[in-house]
């Protein structure tokens, strides 16, 4: 026979369960006696809901034990007197090895209507019962280095139930008994779980319906506590629901969370924390912490990062269908076999087009207004009066299809242009398993926010744009936009409503709503890639451009190229005004094989 299918026995072990004289109670007695357990059968022999007592339902599954050949005796006394009800297993059998919390009883009553009494019999007898049984039986199992205990807590203690302001309240305090249970006796080989049981009994009766009520039966929850009273089990600290044949554990998680102040010099608005309230209450990234010393190091990561400065964090969630819609948003097409692998998932070469990813470090950006204002105190931020100056991309490893980036951002650099001021960000964007695979570089000119003193030229570090070289270009691509393109180009994420909102464009000194900078990078990263890597995105390096002059939907554009070893220098060009829109440009590649 495998150990798998030995029966789990508990052959010299000592059994305390409490509320045993009928449903839950009465179950689990019967069943650790017979698995050779000794068993202090516990019960008052009260009402339901607390009243009068009597040794009738104590003794009768004591005689139902002992009829079947095992082992046990009877305590009348209330749990509320744990260290006599303690008492009778020493005295009994001379030691204390398990111990079930069961007891209970119910008072509901709405929360207007709840007295002062039914309030402390119930906490009484389910929260400090339960105490005083574990504080008494505690040390016993400490000394002899072993222990199980059992907690019994309710749905309605973890979800609230209407009319059980009490019984919730008293059943919830027992989860965090229990945590702290299980943290002090751990290395004493003391553990201690939870159960949540939904169970027909004397107490839930006429309260469920009869076919829930009928199918809920306490024998089949009994094996589940056995299991967690067994020594074979080294949960400690869980919390397991079991019903109807059923079992699941249940646990606590922790939302990602909002910083609501960048800095320890700062201090919180309600204004700001209405702002973030959407990312407090995220719970997209929840994740489940085992002790309280994982939420406290989250919290100093928190604080080193204030200490740091304005540096913030973002994820970034993409498959397949963000990657076509990017590519169909710069104007991919079908009509190109060779831009299939950006428009089709199922391409043996499917890829993102590498521009696609300029966009975690812009929603980022985006989705925290601190990050370019807090490095412009007293000047309006918003977007009526940003414009994208330049934007930096380099990719620094293999890019996936699909995934969530960690992206990281923070102010680099601040000039004051006297008509406005560039405030330069940097980002940089990591996979699941901490691998950098991006790093961006934006420069935003905000009108209207220079002339405060500030220094005109930027820092090392900001990357230099690089003059064209002389002479007519080696080749040039030219595309056609769509007029609804820039409609179709938000989709993927930046949604300034300048690029479609007739108001908001004049507002921001525009005739009519004008095409994305970042679109046209991307025509512009995909003429490149046409013109000198046969659309192989897996050479490009990186890309920096100016955005010198708007693109309005329904222009054409023409990007002009230089070949200068495998960096490509390139102007971007609206052909029907002959204005040039991307300056200074250069695409870095690994290698290159030019179209002919």
């Amino acid at each position: 026979m495998s150990s798998s299918d030995r029966k789990l026995r508990f052959d010299n072990r000592v059994a305390v369960v409490t509320g045993a004289g009928a449903g839950l109670g009465r179950e689990y007695a019967l069943l650790l006696a017979e698995r050779g357990a000794k068993v202090v059968v516990n019960d008052l022999g009260g009402s339901h809901s607390g009243e009068g007592a009597s040794q009738r339902a104590a003794d009768i599954v004591v005689e139902e034990i002992r009829r079947a050949g095992g082992e046990a005796v009877a305590d009348y006394n209330s749990v509320i007197d744990g260290a006599m009800v303690i008492e009778t297993a020493l005295k009994a059998f001379g030691r204390v090895d398990i111990l079930i919390n069961n007891a209970g009883i119910l008072r509901d009553r709405s929360l207007a209507k709840t007295s002062e009494q039914d309030w402390n019999l119930v906490n009484d007898v389910h929260l400090k019962g339960s105490f005083k049984c574990t504080q008494a039986a505690f040390p016993h199992m400490k000394a002899q280095r072993y222990g199980r205990i059992i907690m019994t807590s309710s749905n309605s203690g973890i979800y609230g139930n209407f009319g059980q302001a009490n019984y919730s309240a008293a059943k919830m305090g027992l989860v965090g008994l229990a945590n702290t249970v299980a943290i002090e006796g751990a290395r004493n080989n003391v553990l201690c779980n939870v159960i949540i049981p939904t169970a027909a009994s004397r107490m839930t009766e006429g309260i469920l319906p009869d076919i829930l009520f009928n199918e809920l039966k306490p024998k089949l929850i009994a094996p589940v506590v056995a299991y967690l009273c067994h020594e074979s089990c080294q949960d400690n600290g869980s919390y397991i629901e079991s019903a109807a044949g059923w079992a699941t554990k249940v646990h606590t998680v922790r939302g990602k969370g909002a910083v609501l102040r960048p800095s320890l010099i700062d201090t919180v608005t309600p204004e700001y924390v209405k702002n973030v309230w959407s990312n407090v209450t995220d719970m997209s990234k929840a994740k489940h912490l085992n002790a309280i010393g994982e939420a406290s190091g989250y919290l100093l990561e928190v604080l080193e990062k204030m200490k740091e400065g304005d540096t913030i964090e973002d994820y970034f969630e993409f498959d397949n269908k963000q990657l076509i819609l990017y590519a169909l948003g710069i104007g991919a097409s079908v009509k190109n076999t060779e831009e299939m692998r950006f428009l089709y998932e199922n391409d043996s070469n499917f890829a993102p087009i590498p521009s696609f990813f300029v966009l975690p470090g812009l929603l980022l950006q985006m989705s925290s207004d601190k990050l370019i204002s807090k490095a412009l105190p007293g000047k309006q931020v918003d977007f009526s009066n940003i414009l994208h100056g330049e934007q930096y991309l380099e990719i620094v490893d293999e890019l996936p299809t699909s995934g969530t980036l960690l992206t990281t951002g923070k102010v680099f650099d601040v000039m004051d242009k006297g008509s406005g001021a560039v405030v330069v960000t940097n980002t940089e964007s990591f996979d699941e398993n901490g691998r950098l695979l991006v790093r961006n570089q934006s420069s935003t000119f905000v009108v209207g926010a220079g002339k405060f003193g500030g220094k005109k030229d930027p820092i090392a570090g900001v990357f230099p744009l690089q003059p064209n070289p002389k002479g007519e270009p080696d080749a040039f691509v030219q595309y056609v936009t769509n007029y609804d393109q820039a409609v179709l180009y938000r989709l993927s994420g930046d949604r300034n409503p300048l690029h479609i909102d007739p108001q908001m464009a004049l507002l921001a000194g525009f005739k009519t709503p004008i095409l994305h900078g970042l679109c046209t990078l991307g025509y512009s990263v995909r003429a490149v890639l046409s013109q000198y890597a046969e659309n192989n995105p897996t050479l490009f390096k990186a890309v920096k451009v100016r955005f010198s002059g708007p693109v309005l939907p329904g222009q054409t554009l023409r990007v002009d190229m230089w070949l200068r070893g495998t960096r490509v220098h390139f102007r971007t060009v609206v052909v029907e005004t002959g204005k040039e829109v991307i300056s200074g440009a250069y695409l870095d590649l690994k290698s290159t094989k030019a179209k002919l």
